[in-house]
């Protein structure tokens, strides 16, 4: 079989990463600031609106809290994806997966 040519594969991306992906890595990262406001918003109607219906005012109070908790959690769901994509990049790691402080070459 003959060797197969570097710039044929098309899953390979550039090194430098080109002007495109950091704007979708910018906006994956500008979407944490708008998950938690919605979501909390988005709840707190959902919870008025049953609690005008249902005439039961501590479901407003819980569609609150329930938007709180869906959107930290959608916050940290999307922290936790981005470190793992940063560590994965970064060099300075062994092959434990932790970082060596104290790299003698």
């Amino acid at each position: 079989m003959a060797s197969q040519d570097s710039n044929s594969d098309p899953n390979r991306r550039s090194p430098s990463g080109g002007g495109f992906s950091s704007l979708v890595e910018a906006e994956k990262l500008m979407q944490v600031a708008f998950v938690l406001p919605t979501a909390l918003v988005l709840c707190w109607i959902g919870g008025w609106w049953l609690a005008g219906r249902t005439h039961q005012k501590w479901i407003e109070i819980a569609g609150i809290v329930f938007g709180c908790i869906v959107g930290l959690a959608y916050v940290i769901q999307m922290a936790v994806a981005v470190e793992k994509k940063a560590s994965l990049g970064d060099g300075s790691q062994n092959e434990t997966g932790k970082g060596s402080p104290d790299s003698k070459s």
